[in-house]
């Protein structure tokens, strides 16, 4: 998705890398040896989380910090932990680095307190559920990087929760500007643009 554009020390970049890296703490320089490891680690987070220890109760926002630490804890010194800078893409603005705590705290009691465990959740309300949960953690950007990754995790969760197969994100991929809309859509109120998207990575559009 390209750069953010941010402030402050957690802007830095790796030297050596043309800007193109983040300051890491396993010395990489090279953009496409960091999506590699990155993507080994969030595979060993995935069979974590998904396969050997399935987190079948509510879900808090301590869980995500543990999610991210757990991923990228080797790799950045502030994995785990709320950013502390403002953060922009193009002309949307993220949260405010000031207001996570109380967004943070909002997310736990509207979203994850009020739908996980996904028991028994029939589609039209799981979807729903995915729907908004998604769309509040993006605009929410509770972490410097991988804000992306991690909610996809967390609606896969959500959909085993629910005694459903994680969602195949293939559509999201390969329609990425009217993904963009759907979650500038959520940020207006309007869920329905991105409901759609989950139904149809749920095989249900």
């Amino acid at each position: 998705m390209g750069r953010y554009a941010i402030g402050g020390d957690e802007g830095e970049c790796q030297p050596g890398s043309d800007g193109r890296v983040l300051r890491n703490l396993a010395g990489i320089a090279s953009p496409e040896d960091m999506d590699e490891l990155e993507l080994a680690l969030l595979a060993q987070l995935y069979d974590a989380v998904l396969v050997e220890d399935l987190p079948d109760r509510r879900l808090t926002v301590a869980d995500l910090k543990t999610w991210h630490r757990r991923w990228l804890g080797n790799v950045y010194a502030w994995a785990g932990r709320e950013r502390g800078v403002n953060m922009s893409k193009g002309d949307f603005l993220f949260a405010s680095a000031a207001q996570l705590p109380r967004l943070l705290a909002n997310f736990e009691r509207d979203c994850l307190a009020r739908w996980t465990p996904c028991h028994g959740m029939a589609d039209a309300a799981l979807v729903e559920a995915i729907a908004v949960t998604h769309v509040e953690f993006i605009l929410i950007h509770p972490f410097r990087d991988g804000n992306g990754r991690l909610s996809r995790l967390l609606a896969d969760v959500m959909a085993v929760q629910a005694g459903r197969p994680p969602l195949d994100y293939g559509s999201w991929a390969s329609g990425k500007d009217a993904y963009v809309a759907a979650i500038r859509a959520g940020h207006a109120g309007h869920y329905g643009p991105m409901c759609a998207h989950v139904a149809q990575a749920m095989g249900l559009g």
